[in-house]
């Protein structure tokens, strides 16, 4: 028990744990936007343990929340009446723009799709399922079968028959030099001949803007678009708002209203942000779809009374700060000012992103090849110099993703932009 933790990690978990950098850090405690770990070293947070501590770090009202509803039970299960599941449920509902919506709580996103991709296969008859190239869905059975990025897709077996769309990535592929229109019509003419060639398919599933694929994102109005060929066919359509959820995006609240012209998903499912490092994932969907089972089912710990105290909380700190406002404006302030820092720098294909869910993509300079060693180095010195950023991207990790607290300020922003400019400097 006295060896490093790293080598004790290393001998008891599986090989293909991910672990950030050639020394990992112990994260002991946090703040605000900032965590400190082992070693007593600060570091301003600018990915949140995977925009899962969406809010900020030991929130006083959640942490609250937590310890008075754990003082009086911590679990009970879905066979019981929960008040703290029924309220959180009943403001998620009115919330989601879905009609006549029903709330199915998890413990994680990779069960929320899960259980998205269930009640559509059932309510169509169909396991046949479209999916946007690039896209990461989670690591189960099911979610990796739909999973349209081959670092995070061990496996091509899968219960699901899937087919790959074109339309996630704005700025690759065969139709990245065309304008914002001729791409849309481009992509929804690949998306009518596909269905010319396949059965009753049950669903597209899509995240507004593609997490692990190094946030990428279409046109606004690609998914209406896709809308309008999905209804004529029966289709049902998936918004993943996982990563894109309770008002990161800055300019709306859901990812998905970006391309509301054709109307609201038929189903939605969220996680991370929600529980501000809880665990609460869920599915939102029309009665309909929702009830469309025909057997019994429960969740042991999805919607447990502790982590509905904490969503409850949260969802409400979120709403009345105004945190989808200060995404918008100190996230373009800080998309901003990165896009100033890399437009002199070679290394650097292009700084994207909305509100507080940025990415940088760097590339072999003088090329378009990725460069996801740039992107490791780059990781690096931005933690020696007290910043916490992510990675991530398609064919090769080599995109920087930096999605701070919602509760980031301008001061914070600037820092942060300051030591990441170093750390862009030094490749």
């Amino acid at each position: 028990m006295t060896r490093p933790l790293h080598d004790r990690h290393r001998a008891v978990l599986p090989d293909w744990l991910a672990l950030y950098y050639r020394q990992p850090i112990e994260i002991t405690h946090g703040e605000g936007r900032h965590v400190w770990d082992a070693d007593g070293n600060k570091y301003l947070d600018f990915f949140g343990g995977i925009l899962t501590t969406m809010t900020a770090h030991a929130l006083p009202e959640v942490t609250k929340a937590v310890a008075e509803q754990a003082g009086r039970i911590i679990h009970s299960s879905t066979l019981y009446l929960n008040r703290q599941m029924v309220e959180l449920a009943e403001r998620i509902a009115q919330l989601s723009g879905i009609p006549d919506a029903r709330v199915f709580f998890t413990t994680s996103g990779t069960e929320a799709n899960d259980t998205a991709l269930l009640l559509a296969t059932a309510h169509r008859g169909s396991n046949q399922i479209l999916a946007m190239r690039n896209s990461y869905h989670g690591r189960s059975f099911s979610a990796v079968g739909i999973t349209g990025n081959h670092a995070w897709s061990p496996t091509s077996l899968s219960p699901l028959q899937t087919l790959y769309v074109h339309g996630g990535v704005r700025a690759r592929g065969p139709y990245a030099h065309l304008s914002d229109a001729q791409f849309i019509e481009a992509c929804v003419a690949d998306l009518e001949d596909l269905l010319g060639h396949t059965r009753n398919v049950a669903a597209l599933i899509a995240e507004p803007i593609q997490g692990v694929g190094g946030f990428t994102s279409p046109p606004d109005g690609l998914y209406a678009a896709f809308r309008e060929v999905l209804d004529r066919h029966g289709i049902l359509w998936i918004t993943d708002e996982v990563q894109t959820g309770w008002g990161r995006t800055g300019d709306h609240f859901w990812g998905w209203q970006a391309h509301g012209r054709s109307g609201p998903p038929d189903l939605l499912t969220f996680a991370k942000g929600i529980g501000n490092g809880m665990s609460i994932g869920g599915v939102v969907a029309r009665a309909e779809v929702m009830n469309c089972l025909d057997s019994n089912s429960i969740s042991t710990f999805g919607g447990s009374p502790v982590t509905m105290a904490a969503g409850l909380a949260n969802l409400s700190y979120v709403l009345e700060h105004d945190l989808q406002g200060n995404a918008r404006r100190v996230g373009g302030l800080l998309i901003e000012r990165l896009r100033a820092i890399c437009a002199q720098l070679p290394v650097v294909r292009e700084v994207r992103g909305r509100g507080l869910m940025a990415g940088i993509e760097l590339v072999r300079p003088g090329t378009d090849r990725a460069n996801p060693e740039a992107a490791a180095a780059v990781l690096e010195a931005a933690r020696e110099g007290g910043l916490l950023i992510g990675k991530g991207g398609g064919h090769d990790t080599s995109v920087l993703r930096i999605a701070p607290p919602l509760t980031l300020t301008v001061a914070e922003a600037e820092e942060g932009a300051a030591i990441l400019e170093r750390a862009l400097r030094t490749v």
